[in-house]
Parts: structure tokens; C-alpha cells; sequence
């Protein structure tokens, strides 16, 4: 059994927009790799190329170019898309259908059906958090609510891989927890999490590793541990008492600065950059107060790769 669950390479996506006719490329060369068992976190800012590269994967729009392999075959394939479950973006549940009657409908739709289907319909309801709403109609079921119902029929089926977009999309603090708490479960079950989110915070916490794009290309991917590199951790240094004299000679050594009463606190960048201005700082007759360090966030490093 392969490691790699889902591999694109060179994949591109280019359309061309109406009346005009200009071509624009909004997936290019994308190359990435997810591996069996981890949390894969598909980043970028809006129009990026992600929900276009994850319709790609489903199978819901062509690649222009590029090869793309799922679970060992090329894709789009109907036997390896039933083992793979997914929520878009903005997921569409029948109105008229209770979410027992949906979550049922999609699990036929992935070929479950008896006994076997109507349990499983019942267990991931519950599990999603909506088992009160279990047999009312969609239409007057809250966004976050609507949000849960479609998660469940996308783990009906107990897919090997969940692709996931922006699953968090609609969700109170509670439920987002909860969500995140699933995405977990689904790791340790041995299942693989490929999901896409705004929400940094949340990657950071679940991401074995992420991709970054950047205008329809990779810009940024590996291992968070390798990612947020020591180098790269910046220090807050907090002193009292500097002349103008020395806060000039500091600006070269620092980054955003700014002052506190009569304290001046500073964001610097790596070790050697800080024992610099603590030096420079005593050399100059100010106090040393403080030196607290910051480590790089994803959201630093989305901001700086991304954007």
C-alpha cells in the first residue's frame, strides 16, 4: 500500500472569461504530495486557486494540464472517489430533505445501503452534534447546523481521505472545537484530513503539514516543525530610559517598535539581532526590562509569503 494518498503534479487550470475571452490561469503547476495518515492544510488568500485546485481533485472541473493521482489511481475515478469523502466550500443540502433523509441519500449514493447504511446515518449525525434535527426538513436548520448535516454525509461512506473546504465555515466556537476535535479522531482512525482554511490558528493547531498559494502557485510547503524555524523567531525586548541618541542607533537592529510610557519595546528578529540591542542597550545607560520570545506563528508566515 502506498504512503501517498493524493499527488498532483504540474497540475494547471486555465479559463476563459466570457464576452471578453482573456484567458485567465488560476491553478499554475501546482505539485504537492499528501501522505497516508497525516492533516494536509491547503492555505491562501482569497482567489488563490484552492477550491479550484480541490474541484480538480474531485473530479467537478478538468485540469487544463498536469497529472493527479488518489489512493493509487488516476483520478477523476468512480471506484476511488467512493472512498473519499468531501464538503465543499458552500455545501448544498436539499431543503425538503430532512438531514436523516440526506445523509441517507448520500451514503446510497456511495454505494452503503441496509442496515449498515441506516446505523451509520444515525452514528455520524450524532457525531457531527445535530442528533435533535436528525428528522427536520434543511430549510430550518441554522448555516452551522446545515455546515454539520453536510459533514456527516461526507463521513456516511467511512472514506480513507476527507477533503475538506473551509469546514469550519458557519460554526460557533463550540462547533468549531468539535470539529476540530473529529479532524483528529479521523487521523487517529488512520483516515487522512486534506482540508482548506482561513481560520490559521486552527491549522497550526491540527497540520502535520501545509501548502501555501499564492496566485495559483505553491509558494510555501513542508512541515510546520520545518517551517517555523528557529532563525526565524523573533523576541519582544522591552527597556527604560534610552536617549534619542540610542533609539536611533537601535532602529538598524529592530523591527515594529513602539512606546509604553516610558519603556520602549521592540520586535527583533533571531538570536544574534537580540543580543545585540540588550548589549547596545546597557552600553547606552538604558534599563533592560524584558525579553520575551515570540515564536513565528503560521499567520507570520502566511502573512510574509502569501500576501
Amino acid at each position: 500500500m502506498s504512503d501517498i494518498v493524493l499527488r498532483a503534479s504540474k497540475l494547471e487550470k486555465t479559463f476563459r472569461k466570457p464576452f471578453t475571452g482573456r484567458l485567465v490561469r488560476a491553478v499554475q503547476g501546482v505539485s504537492l504530495e499528501v501522505r497516508r495518515g497525516e492533516i494536509f492544510g491547503f492555505l491562501g488568500p482569497n482567489g488563490a486557486g484552492k477550491t479550484t485546485t480541490i474541484k480538480m481533485f474531485t473530479g467537478l472541473i478538468a485540469p487544463t494540464r498536469g497529472t493527479m493521482e488518489m489512493l493509487g489511481m488516476a483520478i477523476p475515478f468512480p471506484d476511488v472517489m467512493a472512498r473519499v469523502g468531501f464538503l465543499s466550500e458552500n455545501p448544498y443540502v436539499y431543503p425538503y430533505l430532512t438531514a436523516r433523509e440526506f445523509v441517507t441519500l448520500c451514503g446510497r449514493l456511495s454505494g452503503l445501503s441496509g442496515a449498515r447504511l441506516k446505523n451509520r446515518t444515525v452514528e455520524v449525525i450524532e457525531r457531527v452534534g445535530v442528533p435533535d434535527a436528525i428528522d427536520r426538513p434543511a430549510r430550518t436548520l441554522s448555516k452551522g447546523m446545515l455546515q454539520r448535516v453536510a459533514l456527516a454525509a461526507a463521513l456516511v461512506h467511512d472514506p480513507e481521505l476527507l477533503i475538506l473546504d473551509e469546514p469550519m465555515s458557519g460554526l460557533d466556537p463550540v462547533g468549531r472545537k468539535e470539529v476540530r476535535d473529529l479532524i483528529v479522531e479521523e487521523r487517529q482512525r488512520g483516515n487522512t484530513v486534506f482540508f482548506s482554511s482561513h481560520i490559521l490558528s486552527d491549522v497550526e493547531m491540527l497540520c502535520d503539514r501545509v501548502c501555501i498559494l499564492r496566485k495559483g502557485k505553491v509558494v510555501v510547503a513542508g512541515t510546520l516543525h520545518d517551517l517555523l524555524v528557529e532563525n526565524k523567531r523573533r523576541s519582544e525586548v522591552t527597556i527604560a530610559g534610552a536617549s534619542q541618541a540610542l533609539r536611533r542607533s537601535l532602529e538598524p537592529l529592530t523591527g515594529a517598535t513602539r512606546e509604553v510610557g516610558e519603556t520602549l519595546v521592540m520586535e527583533v528578529e533571531g538570536e544574534a539581532a537580540v543580543r545585540a540591542v540588550v548589549e547596545s542597550a546597557l552600553a547606552g545607560g538604558a534599563r533592560l526590562q524584558s525579553v520575551v520570545p515570540k515564536r513565528e506563528t503560521l499567520e507570520d508566515l502566511f502573512v510574509r509569503e502569501a500576501l
